[in-house]
């Protein structure tokens, strides 16, 4: 069941370093929420704090709260490990595991938790890979490397590992940038299917994808370079593309900087 994301007062360091600052924003169940920004100014930092992802890195600590449903996710009770389970990654460049088979990379998550029987596993993946609209193209080399299969192809394959182990929200940090554009297309309209089940967050630099996928677009800037990013405005996409509130939105989006 997709769930509601809301983000309140969150700050988030590094050791001494401030990145984001005061960020307040809600994410709807079963929707698209885009983040866009220059570089640097903590986007994809606030994306990997929605399932303490970014703690993997040493020193990195967050002020403010992140409510997954109600439930405070860095509440002292809650184990970081079942948070990544029920929040799931798509990282920017695909990675599957290159040596493993291909259904042995979309079951890794559901053997990690255990599930050991052969044919809900195999049904898994095969749910899985039609869920991603990849099954048609792997059904018959289920057993060949991930590794073997084209960009788009892996990418795919990293959302339907993802998905397999049937989280309630989706995290994508720029899935299509090392992609090409008829691969890039095809996430795109995998995106739109997947929101019918899940509560999706993608950072991207691409302008007309955020248009074209979000159903609400969310604005990261900095005030100066060393200064923490912070949240400019959010807002429904069509909004924020042809009427944003602030100036620096509406320099951004049409290429003044960034």
């Amino acid at each position: 069941m997709a769930k509601r994301l809301d983000l309140k007062d969150l700050n988030i360091f590094y050791t001494k370093f401030h990145a984001v600052s005061n960020v307040t924003l809600s994410v709807p169940p079963k929707s698209v929420t885009a983040f866009i920004g220059p570089s640097g100014c903590g986007k994809s930092t606030v994306l990997r704090s929605l399932n303490r992802m970014h703690e993997v890195t040493p020193g990195a600590r967050v002020e403010g709260s992140v409510l997954l449903d109600g439930q405070d996710i860095y509440d002292s009770a809650i184990d970081p490990v079942g948070v990544r389970r029920t929040i799931g990654m798509v990282f920017q460049r695909p990675n599957p595991f290159p040596t493993m088979s291909i259904r042995d990379n979309v079951v890794a998550g559901l053997k990690l938790q255990g599930m050991r029987n052969k044919k809900k596993l195999d049904d898994a993946a095969e749910n899985a890979l039609r869920g991603a609209n990849l099954w048609e193209e792997v059904k018959d080399r289920l057993d060949k490397p991930g590794g073997g299969l084209s960009g788009g192809q892996q990418q795919r394959l990293c959302i339907a590992r993802a998905t397999a182990v049937e989280p309630e929200v989706l995290l994508m940090d720029e899935p299509c940038s090392a992609l090409d554009p008829i691969s890039t297309l095809a996430i795109e309209d995998l995106i739109t299917e997947l929101k019918k089940d899940f509560t999706i967050v993608i950072v991207t630099h691409n302008m007309q994808q955020a248009a074209r996928v979000s159903d609400q677009t969310a604005f990261f800037n900095l005030e100066a370079q060393g200064r923490p990013g912070q949240l400019v405005e959010i807002d429904r996409t069509e909004k924020i593309f042809s009427n944003p509130s602030q100036k620096s939105t509406e320099d951004y989006i049409s290429g003044r900087f960034g």
